[in-house]
């Protein structure tokens, strides 16, 4: 039988994989659970995949398959996972025409390249705002499953909370991808590869252009 987290969780990929065909993210995981940390999730994660209740989807992103359910589900504890709810259909069958901006860094910072291009993206990836694409170059994010040549799809926005993915703009020139984190009169940016280390900068030499709403892949 399945721990309660592991039955939560399990329902949890299954509903949004139901609603909207994407898998949840690290992050939606770790506060649909009410867990402190992502660690939590990864142990969560490879219990399931060991007990073959899903299976981890090789070269995509965030991408989760489930395999089974329990069969004994009217044994199990009764679970409440907050869900957010799904876009309506509608939503799920247009595409949009957001900006594609160039290239941007998840690795060194580099030049973020203003471009005239468009992106086609499935409405249902996109939430409520303003949006536009980056182009990822470099592999330091790539334990959150953000590779070089994905696109990031960015909600605009000009502050962000610990822990979320952000497109920080640095002396106004540089721009790269990151996690957002505040570490006493400093900003870090940290990476999500163990090969790179965290950026630190003064608040008046970062500049948050956006955050992290989802990404798209081209095969």
């Amino acid at each position: 039988m399945l721990t309660r987290k592991q039955h939560e969780l399990l329902t949890f990929i299954d509903n949004r994989l139901k609603e909207t065909g994407v898998s949840p993210s690290f992050e939606e995981m770790k506060e649909a659970l009410d867990l402190k940390s992502k660690s939590g999730v990864h142990r969560l994660i490879s219990a399931l995949e060991e007990r073959n209740f899903i299976r981890r989807l090789p070269n995509r992103a965030r991408a989760l398959e489930v395999l089974r359910m329990p069969e004994t589900t009217a044994k199990l504890p009764s679970v409440q996972v907050k869900v957010p709810p799904a876009a309506p259909q509608a939503a799920n069958e247009n595409v949009l025409e957001i900006p594609l901006h160039g290239r941007i860094a998840a690795g060194l910072p580099i030049e973020a390249l203003e471009g005239h291009s468009s992106l086609s993206v499935p409405a249902a990836l996109l939430g409520p705002g303003e949006h536009y694409a980056l182009e990822v170059s470099g592999d330091s994010m790539v334990e959150a499953g953000i590779l070089d040549g994905d696109y990031a799809l960015i909600r605009r926005a000009e502050t962000a909370r610990d822990g979320e993915i952000v497109v920080a703009l640095i002396a106004e020139h540089e721009a790269t991808l990151k996690y957002f984190r505040k570490e006493g009169a400093m900003v870090r940016l940290d990476p999500a590869n163990r090969s790179y280390d965290p950026q630190r900068y003064k608040p008046d030499q970062v500049r948050i252009q956006g955050k992290l709403a989802g990404l798209l892949r081209r095969y």
